[in-house]
């Protein structure tokens, strides 16, 4: 098992902001997995246009019998199969009970709607894998009726 001896994942998760005190608590703030794009129109695409979108990746693990530095990272897969560039995250651990609070500021374009895989890998493991969907959901706007 990869895993065995450490480390252990104790969270992975997206989410809207973090707050991390003086003593490395964290506050995640709106944990999200599904955005859902719906802008008001006349005449809305048919199709989804590409959506920047601003978010934060917090990946917290404990050491266990694991020491010294090692990578993470996180490789995101599109609803069609294609994958794209990693993001490279350093970790370093030193103690049994003590770990890494990784967080990541993203910024992602999705142009497809769909299931975007996030997978997190540990040095060359797997360790677990993000899902995230998005929707494209256009509301038509009409003209009412002049007064």
């Amino acid at each position: 098992m990869a895993f065995e001896n450490g480390p252990y994942l104790q969270a992975a998760v997206f989410c809207q902001d973090v707050i991390e005190d003086k003593s490395g608590a964290l506050s995640l703030i709106r944990l999200i997995d599904t955005l859902t794009h719906a802008p008001e129109m006349t005449d809305p695409p048919k199709e989804m246009p590409p959506i920047n979108w601003n978010w934060k990746l917090v990946v917290t693990m404990k050491a266990g019998k694991l020491r010294g530095r090692h990578e993470v990272k996180m490789v995101p897969q599109l609803p069609s199969g294609e994958t794209r560039p990693p993001l490279v995250m350093q970790a370093y651990f030193e103690a049994d009970e003590q770990g890494q609070n990784l967080i990541a500021d993203m910024r992602f374009t999705f142009a497809l709607e769909g299931v975007y895989w996030f997978a997190v890998y540990f040095d060359d493991d797997l360790l677990t894998k993000l899902p995230f969907r998005v929707k494209y959901m256009p509301v038509r706007i009409t003209a009412g009726p002049a007064e």
